[in-house]
Order: C-alpha cells, then sequence, then structure tokens
C-alpha cells in the first residue's frame, strides 16, 4: 500500500490547541475512544491484576510438598508480575485522567478472575492456570474494544497479554510436570 507524501501538518495550530486545553494532561483532541468507559474497564482489569497478586502471594505462601520449591519460585515471580501489570494499568488510568480503584471494597466484583485458595498444590496450579486464561480472554476481548481509537492502551495491554500468556503456560507446564501426563492435543 502505497503512502501518501503529502503529508502536512499544521503546527502552528497544534501549537494553539496544547496550549489552549493543558487542563487535559496527556488526553488530546486526538484521543478517538470513550475515555470514561476505557478507564473504567481498566479499573475493572487492576482488580482483576490485584486479586491475581493476593492468589498468587496466597499460593507462594501455603504451598507445601515436595515438589513445592520451584512450583513457590513460580508464585512469586508471577505475583510480582502481575503487581507490575497493575501499576501499568493505573498508570494509564491516571494518564487518561481517571482514578485508579485500589478500594478493596468489590474488588472481587470488579475483578474477572476468582479467588480460589485450592486444597493442594496441583488445585493451587489449576486455579492459577483458570485465572490466567481468563486474563487471556479479557485482554483479548478489552483490546479488540479499543482498537485504533488509543494505540496507547492497546499496546500496553498486548504487552501484558503476552506476559499472561506466558503465565498461563508456565502454570502449564508445572501442571503437566506434576501430573505426569500431556495435557495438550496437537
Amino acid at each position: 500500500m502505497a503512502q501518501n507524501s503529502n503529508f502536512v501538518l499544521d503546527v502552528k495550530a497544534l501549537r494553539e490547541r496544547a496550549r489552549k486545553h493543558m487542563e487535559e494532561g496527556a488526553v488530546t483532541d486526538s484521543y478517538g475512544a470513550n475515555r470514561e468507559k476505557v478507564i473504567e474497564i481498566l479499573n475493572d482489569a487492576l482488580a482483576t491484576e490485584l486479586v491475581c497478586v493476593l492468589r498468587y502471594k496466597y499460593h507462594w505462601a501455603a504451598a507445601q510438598g515436595i515438589d513445592s520449591e520451584g512450583v513457590k519460585d513460580e508464585f512469586a515471580e508471577h505475583a510480582k508480575e502481575e503487581m507490575e501489570h497493575a501499576d501499568m494499568l493505573a498508570e494509564r488510568i491516571n494518564q487518561l485522567g481517571g482514578k485508579p480503584n485500589y478500594n478493596p471494597e468489590g474488588l472481587l466484583s470488579r475483578a474477572h478472575s476468582q479467588y480460589v485458595e485450592g486444597k493442594n498444590l496441583i488445585e493451587m496450579i489449576k486455579e492459577d492456570l483458570v485465572a490466567e486464561r481468563i486474563a487471556i480472554d479479557s485482554y483479548r476481548a478489552v483490546i479488540e474494544f479499543v482498537g485504533t481509537q488509543d494505540s496507547t492502551t492497546r499496546r500496553m495491554l498486548e504487552e501484558i497479554l503476552a506476559k499472561e500468556e506466558e503465565h498461563a503456560n508456565d502454570m502449564h507446564d508445572l501442571l503437566v510436570a506434576h501430573e505426569g501426563k500431556p495435557m495438550l492435543s496437537h
């Protein structure tokens, strides 16, 4: 597809708009998404990440058994990365002029994933795998919703999605290793 070589940027108009609407912060007239809806969706994703942090932290603390040490390390690493996702989401909410919702009241009702402790190491791994699969589908849906109207949010969500897919693969590998059978069909 050939690019139009007649690109003209009205720098004078850009400068005037930038000065006129400084109170809008990072959100300019060219922002195409419904900002309030994006903030709401990102706050739900934030709640999801916080629930995941709490579940992984519990699993890290509660994991027991002869094979638990390596799994505990994986739980701890995932908790750290989920917190990084929460931080990214909160920062983007702020950039969009919203308020990150860290209120623990209603956290579970805002989150897409659930907080399930599991009774043993295998159940913990399974619950984390289920939660990662929920996150993957949630992020894909949000990415599709945002589309090209908010490229910054989309790129951030794509980065988080890639990490969630890695987490799901890690949990799947742990499950296979601890149950002794491959679960994926080719």
